[in-house]
């Protein structure tokens, strides 16, 4: 079923190639720009929050490759969900022989994030050989599973968001306010006072969509924030669920 969903989305997209192009420009003018933001954080010392320059792209890096994803799934997918309930919509989708909730998320694939999926990719792979990063396969291995612990807690994120919509009806306000406290993420979460350091790690998780991870791949990680982040991602996944389960009770059909 995912793969005819996506291999749909993906006729109808490249029907526009030229998108692709300025995908590309959007996704360089992006990063040039965090760099530069960067360079201005690190002015004349050599560090910032205990970390260096080719560290903290590594930080810059896992940020830009999950914008991709972003925009390659959860952007296309779950801003329908916002649509579906102002036009009455949902009413069919909720009628499909296939749980609600995965119709919703996977929907719709599009290509035009995967250049920042690749950006953020290789300035990752650059950045950490760099740093001086020898990662060994239980290390990759480790990165792997913080990465895709990343991806969960963003989609849950997201998700619960949008689903806030049977309510709210219109949520794009607030979609543009997680979006801009997630840049927080383009950086070492050290790099900010403590209260902030905090507010990111037990209350909105973005230490745990880049820092984290960060660590693993600089071979700095450990077992206790492995788990936790498994934790975090487990627990935000479930907790998506039960407040669609939760939502959907309070929906009112087109049709009645």
């Amino acid at each position: 079923m995912l793969r005819r969903f996506w291999a749909t989305s993906l006729a109808a997209d490249l029907e526009y190639q030229v998108n692709v192009l300025i995908e590309l420009l959007a996704v360089a003018g992006n990063l040039a720009g965090s760099l530069f933001v960067l360079s201005l954080l690190f002015g004349q010392g050599g560090s910032l929050g205990g970390w260096s320059w080719e560290e903290a792209l590594v930080v810059l890096g896992l940020y830009t490759l999950l914008d991709g994803i972003t925009s390659t799934v959860l952007q296309p997918n779950l801003s329908t969900i916002v649509t579906h309930v102002q036009n009455g919509t949902l009413d069919f989708v909720l009628l499909k022989p296939v749980d609600s909730q995965f119709w919703l998320s996977a929907r719709t694939f599009s290509p035009w994030g995967l250049p920042g999926v690749a950006a953020g990719f290789a300035l990752i792979v650059v950045a950490a050989a760099r740093a001086g990063a020898r990662p060994d396969g239980a290390t990759v291995a480790a990165a792997l599973v913080l990465l895709l612990s990343s991806t969960v807690i963003l989609y849950s994120l997201w998700f619960v968001l949008a689903a806030t919509s049977i309510w709210f009806v219109k949520v794009w306000n607030a979609t543009e306010v997680l979006r801009a406290a997630l840049v927080a993420g383009r950086y070492p979460v050290s790099a900010y006072p403590v209260a902030l350091r905090t507010f990111f790690t037990f209350v909105l998780p973005v230490a745990f969509l880049t820092t984290v991870p960060a660590e693993a791949i600089l071979g700095r990680g450990s077992a206790p924030w492995l788990l936790a982040s498994l934790v975090v991602a487990a627990f935000c996944l479930f907790g998506s669920r039960k407040f669609w389960q939760f939502a959907l009770r309070f929906y009112t059909s087109a049709s009645s």
